[in-house]
């Protein structure tokens, strides 16, 4: 095995050791927080919503969205806290001198997110799940949507972690783009049911494509082609990536 090599099995056993020595923080917590809008929207809204998906109530039109965004927001705070933290505390400077390259570096941080995200997803899906009745359509789609969506989240918190100075900038990252992004997506409703010109305007949202596409391997149809839904999916990941490896290797606001 070479040096890069074990540097990236040693990283990624970092951050995955890093979250699960707390696992209530970073997986019941968000589980919870995810059911609890499940229990609320699906009582407040049950019959007086149209999905748009013939035979799909709104409970389990709902539940795929709820996933989906929270994959996102787990996937992106767990590298964005990683790397800040690094940087608060000032041990970023061990990483640096260790034997570890930059993708390397890139494929642990991400490969950890992933591992994080997919706890949750399938904790939601395995306690709501079966209560909702949830059908299967297209399991390679969700398969592809999870790992592109949760991917390009958890390489969009890297950057936000390496940018990031303080944990007050984190906290803008999550509150004024993260946030809105994921609660304007068409988790809690269909894109069909909005208005000009926030019809369009949805559109514009990556977030919406992640969730429509996720949500299209449960029923097998969405608002969008899912040929759209991955390529945007991907194009964001790929836009996202070439970025934060710019920066690693550059060491960009890394190195002083």
């Amino acid at each position: 095995m070479s040096p890069n090599q074990l540097g990236f099995y040693t990283l990624l056993k970092k951050e995955v050791m890093r979250f699960w020595s707390v696992l209530g923080q970073t997986v019941t917590a968000p589980v919870l927080t995810a059911l609890l809008y499940l229990l609320v929207f699906a009582q407040a809204l049950q019959g007086r919503v149209v999905t748009g998906y013939e035979g799909v109530s709104y409970t389990q039109f709902l539940l795929p969205g709820l996933v989906m965004m929270t994959v996102l927001q787990n996937a992106f705070a767990n590298t964005s806290s990683s790397l800040a933290q690094s940087k608060v505390n000032g041990n970023i400077v061990f990483l640096l001198m260790a034997p570890i390259g930059p993708v390397e570096m890139f494929l642990a941080y991400v490969s950890a997110a992933l591992v994080r995200a997919l706890l949750v997803a399938l904790a939601m899906l395995l306690v709501a799940g079966p209560l909702v009745g949830l059908p299967v359509a297209h399991p390679l789609a969700l398969l592809a949507m999870f790992l592109l969506a949760g991917s390009a989240l958890a390489v969009l918190g890297m950057i936000a972690g390496i940018v990031s100075t303080k944990f007050d900038h984190l906290a803008a990252f999550s509150n004024f783009i993260i946030t809105p992004l994921s609660f304007l997506s068409g988790v809690f409703y269909s894109v069909h049911s909005l208005p000009e010109p926030w019809f369009s305007a949805s559109h514009l949202n990556p977030f919406f494509y992640m969730i429509d596409g996720f949500r299209y391997g449960f029923f097998g149809h969405g608002d969008v082609s899912i040929w759209l839904s991955l390529g945007w999916t991907a194009g964001f990941f790929i836009l996202m990536a070439t970025i934060c490896l710019w920066m690693l290797v550059t060491g960009y606001k890394l190195r002083k």
